[in-house]
């Protein structure tokens, strides 16, 4: 069973790196990619979906999970707006009709991935610990 330490357990400084530099630099290299490849761009996509995932589990439950999902989804999102402009590229990929609800769309998906994550997690650790109050026959 993946058991990594809490959130909430960890330095600060590891706290600010993996809830938001992680998402931002993500971020960064999907609006690169979103002018440059379809395929690229949701493999990319697709790729910090599971990272989104994988980050619910540093928490105890899917509560946790959400609320830094909806923060890193916001900053994923931002810098992914910031960069394709940067950038310049014209987006093989419909950003919509205005651009900056992208933000809001990535911030409700990292919040709802990162929730199953935190979700998987808890029932994890509850099916675990069942396991060993079971006296052994």
């Amino acid at each position: 069973m993946y058991d990594p330490k809490l959130f909430r357990d960890q330095p600060r400084p590891v706290q600010i790196v993996s809830g938001g530099v992680v998402p931002a630099v993500f971020g960064a290299i999907a609006g690169v990619l979103i002018g440059a490849s379809v395929g690229a761009y949701w493999g990319f996509a697709a790729l910090a979906a599971i990272g989104s995932v994988v980050a619910g589990f540093e928490h105890q439950d899917g509560w946790g999970g959400a609320d830094r999902g909806l923060l890193a989804g916001a900053i994923y999102g931002a810098a992914l707006l910031i960069m394709h402009a940067i950038v310049g590229t014209h987006a093989k990929v419909s950003l919509g009709s205005f651009p900056p609800f992208l933000a809001v769309i990535t911030a409700i998906a990292g919040m709802l991935l990162s929730a199953a994550g935190g979700k998987v997690a808890r029932l994890q650790r509850e099916r675990a610990q069942a396991r060993a109050a079971v006296p052994a026959e």
